[in-house]
């Protein structure tokens, strides 16, 4: 298996439009998806030219799987988000692709908070070296806050 990284373009961007949109997906990580729209407008604004927004697609065997990102929060702490697709689950490739991610972005220290009960997500952050900091709220929400330093 293949796995790399490369810039987003706008070509990826229905890919990972149809990522955000699987019902699993959305269930494990409780995040709310976007409308096309919105969707569309975020990524281009905010993830593919935002300040400080460090963004990879992760592509297997030449097919988008997923991406990864990193962003500045205005508390000055440095966040990253990761998003696959589900049939690139369970493979080792979202560790692979987020091994290699880190060694792009070297901030540190860097920030995660899947929610609490996504287990897949979290081991996958325990793998490359985050720390479980305990759980913190957003809403109603038990999310787990990871940092690697």
């Amino acid at each position: 298996m293949d796995i790399r990284l490369r810039e987003v373009g706008e070509d990826d961007l229905e890919v990972l439009f149809a990522f955000e949109q699987e019902p699993e997906a959305v269930s494990r990580s409780r995040f709310p998806p976007r409308d096309h729209d919105r969707f569309m407008a975020h990524w281009r604004a905010n993830v593919m030219r935002g300040d400080g927004v460090l963004v990879r697609a992760v592509v297997v065997d030449g097919t988008v799987a997923g991406s990864l990102v990193t962003w500045d929060e205005d508390d000055g702490r440095r966040f990253l988000g990761y998003w696959l697709g589900r049939a690139f689950w369970g493979r080792g490739i979202g560790t692979a692709a987020l091994r290699a991610f880190l060694g792009i972005d070297r901030s540190r220290p860097l920030h995660a908070d899947p929610h609490e009960g996504n287990t897949a997500s979290r081991r996958v952050l325990e793998r490359v070296g985050f720390a479980d900091e305990g759980v913190v709220l957003h809403g109603a929400q038990r999310h787990v806050l990871y940092v690697l330093r």
